[in-house]
Formats: C-alpha cells, structure tokens, sequence
C-alpha cells in the first residue's frame, strides 16, 4: 500500500524516510570530514565541500517532498497514548527533524549564493539564489545559522535514533516494524494535540538560532593608514582583485589604502606611490587564509608599497615601477585610461600578477586549485589639491 493509514506508513512515506536518512547522515560525514582537513589538501577539501552542497540542495528538495507527502497522509496513531510525555517529546523531535531538514540546506545554499566562488555547487540550477545578494557579512550569518541549526539536526538524529532502538530493544513492539516493513499497529484512533510538542520544537529552534546570531562574528579591520601628503587627493576609489579558484573567479579587495599622486595634465608624467593595508584584504569565506602566510602573510608584512613614474603609453597612460610584497620587490605596470575634467581625475586600470612571483600559495602548486594568475583592477576618482 502506497497511502499511510491510521495504523501503518505506507510505502512511499517509509522511501521518503530512509532515502532522507542516507541524505542526511552521508551530508553530516561530508561536512564534517570537509570542515577537519588542513588546508594543504585544499582540492580534496574543495570537492568534498562541493559534494557537500550539492547533497545539501539533493536534501533540501527532497525534505521539500517529504513534508508534501506527510501533510497529505493520515500519520499512523502513537503506540502508547497513555505515555503523554514520551509521546509529545517523540513528536517534538519529528518537528525539529522537518524543520531542520529545510533549514540547514537553506541557510548553507543562501551563505553560498552570498559568497563569491569557493567550492561550487555541481548542480544544474547555478550559483546563485533570487535575492540573495552578494555580502560577506550575510554569508556570515548564514554560516552561523547553518552550522548550530546542523548540531540541532545531528541531536535530534540521535533522539530519533536512541528513541527506534528503545522501541525495539526495551519495549520490543512495533514502532520500528511500521517504518521498516510497513506493518500495521496501534488502535484506530485520533491522535493528540501537536500545540505542546511544536512549541517545545519552536523553542529549540529559537534558541540555537538566537545562540548563532548572539555569536560575535570576526570583523573587519579598521583602517589604519595614514593619508599621504598628494597633490591630487583621492576623493574615492577600489582597489580590487580576482582569482580563479577551481576554476570559478573570486572577486576580492582591499578597504584601507592611500595614495601619493603627482602629476601635471601638459606632459602626461607623474609618480604614484600607493599604500596598501593587507589587513584589510577580504576574499569571501577564505579571507583569513588569504591574510594568512600562506599568501599575503599580513601579520609579518602589514603593508604592501606600490612606487611608479606616469607617463603616457599608446592612448592611454602607465605606471611603471616597483610592488614590494612579502619581503619582495618586483617590476609591476599598470596600464590605465585617465579623463580629467573640471579639475577631477577620474582612472581605471588594470594588470595581471603571477602570485608565484612574490612566494605566495608555495603550497598550492596547481592552477586548477587556486589560480596563479591575479588580475588587479584600480579606480579612483582624485580633484588636485
């Protein structure tokens, strides 16, 4: 029989069951064993974490169609009715199992569709998610949301669980027989109230949200830079970058950084000296290892230096000198277009750096991981002092 009854699951609510089991429990083993490897294995852990959210929207469509099915279906009566606090724990437990089995994928695919690249979804329907914007600090929260409300979901695993083996075990009735094999048990007749147990469910719920969103996130550092003495004053401006991370683009930048610009409009020549915060460089959710001296080893080497004279270049300008990076000075240029007007200076430019070039990411030896090639791109608007 396909349909439940008052007394037996039927067969399509036990395939729901057991399929979502496997879901769940082979998805906790990929995020946990994702989450423990070191960071040296970084395409090992990118695959799994891959896997991990694919499983995650597997799971969110499929407890989707669970709950359809169950609100469609009679749910078969308590076996004990007269154990009313075994009973309303048991059915609380149900309740934080569906409303778990939504929100944990949900939270983990919205703090993805706010995070630029990292470990991408294999799966047919994109990156992304309607109205999700990208933000570091939604992907934040929503990590935090996803991780607590995961332990909820892996606690009341275990009290489903410890509960199923009691039945089978110690009472030795027929609780498990009704999901395993389909069998009939229990007396036809209605079941309880659900207030008590949805509103213990409501509860547990509530609070490891509100323990999540309580959590002090990691902030932003303030900038610190003094501003340089400049000719022409940076009124606003980016400083960007992007890099290739299994084979998706991440988009990255700097908040904290100054300028020194000279420059006279007749000749097209000037110098740039440019100052630049590594504390302040964010990357999405692997902003610290990107700090870290694995990469910019920001802690050792605080500040980056970029010094070049201008001069014109074809239609348009370049800056041509130095970036001292790590404990390293190399060549850079800089091609840029500039349009001054009224007295403001607006440019754009841009240039490709080989992240090898200044020792970072010696760990990380395949492009396919993360990409050697960086693709910087400058803007600003500055008005002559």
């Amino acid at each position: 029989m396909y349909r439940n009854t008052p007394r037996s699951y039927g067969a399509v609510a036990r395939a729901f069951h057991w399929a979502t089991a496997l879901v769940i429990l082979g998805n906790i083993g990929l995020g946990l064993l994702a989450h423990r490897l070191p960071m040296d294995q970084l395409a090992l852990k990118f695959t799994l974490f891959s896997l991990h959210k694919t499983l995650g929207v597997a799971a969110f469509a499929l407890g989707a169609a669970r709950i359809v099915w169950a609100l469609s279906q009679p749910r078969p009566v308590p076996l004990h009715p007269e154990r009313r606090a075994e009973t309303a724990l048991a059915e609380a437990v149900h309740w934080v199992l569906y409303a778990s089995l939504m929100l944990v994928p949900l939270t983990g695919w919205i703090e993805h569709a706010a995070t630029e690249g990292y470990a991408p979804i294999l799966w047919p329907l994109g990156q992304g998610l309607p109205m999700v914007p990208k933000s570091p600090e939604l992907a934040l929260t929503m990590a935090a949301l996803h991780k607590t409300l995961a332990w909820v979901l892996m606690g009341a695993v275990a009290l489903h669980v410890a509960g199923a083996l009691k039945h089978a075990l110690i009472d030795r009735d027929h609780v498990l027989a009704r999901m395993v094999t389909g069998r009939a048990a229990g007396r036809d007749a209605p079941g309880g109230g659900h207030a008590l147990p949805v509103l213990i469910a409501l509860a547990v719920l509530g609070a490891g949200a509100g323990w999540a969103l309580n959590v002090p996130q990691p902030q932003n550092p303030v900038a610190s830079l003094q501003a340089q003495a400049s000719e022409w004053q940076v009124q606003e401006g980016d400083l960007a970058f992007s890099v290739r991370q299994m084979g998706a683009p991440v988009r990255g930048g700097f908040s904290d950084w100054t300028a020194s610009i000279s420059f006279d409009p007749d000749s097209g020549t000037g110098a740039v000296s440019v100052s630049i915060n590594l504390q302040s460089a964010t990357l999405g959710t692997v902003t610290d290892q990107l700090r870290g001296p694995d990469f910019l080893d920001a802690e050792a080497t605080p500040v980056a230096l970029f010094e070049a004279d201008i001069r014109p270049e074809g239609e348009g300008y370049i800056a041509e000198g130095s970036l001292s990076l790590r404990g390293e000075t190399l060549p850079v240029a800089l091609p840029f277009d500039l349009v001054i007007e009224d007295g403001i200076a607006r440019m754009q430019g841009a240039t490709v750096l080989d992240r090898r070039d200044w020792g970072m990411g010696a760990a990380y030896p395949d492009d396919g991981t993360v990409g050697f090639e960086v693709a910087l791109e400058v803007s600003l608007t500055a008005a002559r002092d």
